[in-house]
């Protein structure tokens, strides 16, 4: 079911919409090569990583903190404003109820759960991103919610009654008060339909907040865009980056980045503390569930390296 899923996505979009990489290139992977994978995968080993209540006695404090909700969401206040980033709280990443991915776990908090939420960034439009229902339920709540979406997006969202959303180019800048928020390239490509293959735009957030510097690098393979990221905009204190989704890694690389690929961009960055994501949520792909965690801890000491770390769903990360 996993595959049937993945080979219907994938194959419905053979349609070339407007927007490509910086290199110039566009994913677009043969029908035939779908194909092959499913031939050659198999079923990975499914682990269900623990979850943490460590989010109840932050979510109301004063204090600056982050949260890793799962997969790509993660909830951060900083100096009184509170963002999400792809926030996804529903029970599957797909555009169908009863099949596609399956959360691996339960959020360990909801929408209802969260006091305020002023801010919400999406990556790109694929549904483990952007996920209509958990949107709705954020611009329902919040009234004063600001949506920052790729180019190409915003029409979904007003389709769906959400309001109050700017959509950036690369490299486009908006101040809201004392942050400025910019939309960084990456590698990667947008669908969630028959002919809007690349119609939308793709990227990572670079949030400059007093005291700290943020960047989440939604969905990506590795590429020199993290190299000019950080030449352009500086090191950044935090930074979100994937680690899985890779394998079969001659199907997914141009996408998706492995963990020592993962290492490599927090190096390219200069982040001062990195953080692994797009892990151990979702099965999207052939790896085991844990591996993307364990290769990560083996390529840093590998490097020698301790400023990159992964978190478990729940648990809170206080800043200084």
């Amino acid at each position: 079911m996993r595959h049937f899923f993945i080979l219907f996505i994938l194959f419905i979009g053979l349609v070339f919409g407007q927007y490509t990489n910086t290199n110039g290139k566009v994913i677009d992977k043969p029908f035939l090569e779908l194909l092959k994978w499913r031939k050659n995968s198999s079923e990975p080993n499914l682990s269900y990583i623990e979850t943490s209540n460590e989010w109840q006695q932050a979510i109301n404090s004063d204090k600056d903190f982050f949260i890793w909700i799962g997969h790509a969401t993660f909830l951060i206040k900083v100096n009184n404003k509170v963002i999400l980033t792809d926030p996804i709280f529903s029970e599957r990443a797909s555009p169908f109820k009863r099949f596609g991915p399956k959360r691996l776990i339960n959020t360990p908090l909801s929408v209802t759960d969260i006091p305020n939420v002023d801010i919400v960034t999406i990556s790109h439009n694929h549904y483990d991103h952007l996920d209509i229902p958990s949107l709705k339920k954020i611009s329902k709540q919040f009234k004063n919610v600001s949506f920052f979406v790729p180019e190409g997006d915003k029409r979904l969202l007003i389709k769906n009654n959400i309001d109050n959303i700017y959509d950036l180019n690369w490299w486009n800048q908006i101040s809201i008060d004392d942050f400025k928020i910019t939309f960084t390239p990456v590698q990667h490509w947008s669908r969630r339909g028959v002919n809007d293959k690349n119609k939308s735009l793709w990227g990572g957030w670079y949030i400059e907040a007093p005291f700290y510097n943020i960047y989440h690098a939604g969905d990506s393979g590795y590429s020199n865009d993290f190299k000019d990221t950080h030449a352009k905009l500086g090191s950044p204190d935090i930074a979100f980056i994937p680690i899985g989704a890779y394998d079969p890694e001659w199907f997914m690389s141009e996408s998706h980045m492995n963990p020592e690929e993962a290492v490599q961009v927090s190096i390219d960055l200069n982040a001062k503390k990195a953080y692994g994501m797009h892990w151990g949520t979702f099965a999207l792909t052939d790896e085991d569930t844990l591996e993307p965690k364990q290769r990560l801890e083996e390529e840093l000491e590998r490097k020698n390296l301790n400023n990159f770390t992964t978190l478990i769903p729940g648990q809170v990360v206080y800043l200084d």
